[in-house]
């Protein structure tokens, strides 16, 4: 697909909106998906430990067994796929893997890495996991809107959907104990209007002292 060029920022914040029709017989390769994803993933997170997973479906058929555990949103099945972002409560297992990357890419030194290591270890898996889903929850945020934004930018259309029943798609994609489903990204090219809404004026929820 060719890009859209010459687009600000702005100009895709703004153009940004929920889509809840999509062009059936659009497909997005995966190479792109995977593209859009190695972009998303520069987003920030908590310690950086990077809380977040994703299952992309994109086979017809496993859309269309998905779309009654969405609540039957018609977005999960005409959409070219529906990226899962799930958070990893388990995220401090992965944190000597992460810094000693750092190091060997010269972002900082051993003593500094191994520092952030211990400290990490010393309180992450003590938090209760009501704790640790609230930061994965958090993080999944960060990067859902990350990836939509890059969706946007490549003339591609989203809507992120919370309604779906977590524990029928655990049980469907036999989702480990340590995921937890957060939201399903519907991603494709437009086939109706986008979702208009309007925004509370920012003088009645901005105050600058």
């Amino acid at each position: 697909m060719t890009m859209p060029t010459d687009q600000t920022l702005s100009t895709i914040i703004k153009e940004r909106h929920s889509v809840r029709k999509y062009d059936p017989s659009y497909k997005i390769s995966k190479e792109e998906l995977e593209e859009m994803l190695n972009e998303a993933i520069l987003a920030p997170s908590s310690s950086n430990l990077q809380p977040w997973r994703f299952l992309v479906i994109a086979d017809q058929e496993v859309k269309k067994e998905l779309r009654p555990i969405a609540n039957n949103q018609e977005a999960v099945e005409t959409s070219s796929a529906v990226i899962a972002v799930l958070g990893d409560t388990e995220m401090f297992k992965n944190v000597d893997k992460i810094y000693s990357m750092n190091v060997d890419a010269g972002f900082m030194d051993e003593g500094t890495r191994d520092r952030i290591v211990q400290n990490t270890l010393n309180s992450y898996p003590l938090a209760p996991k009501t704790a640790l889903e609230s930061i994965a929850s958090f993080d999944a945020g960060l990067i859902s809107m990350q990836l939509m934004l890059i969706a946007r930018s490549r003339g591609y259309d989203t809507v992120t959907m919370g309604g779906f029943n977590k524990q029928q798609f655990s049980e469907k994609f036999k989702v480990e104990d340590r995921y937890v489903p957060i939201v399903l990204i519907a991603i494709g090219q437009s086939a109706g209007p986008s979702f208009q809404s309007s925004r509370l004026p920012l003088n009645e929820i901005a105050k600058f002292i």
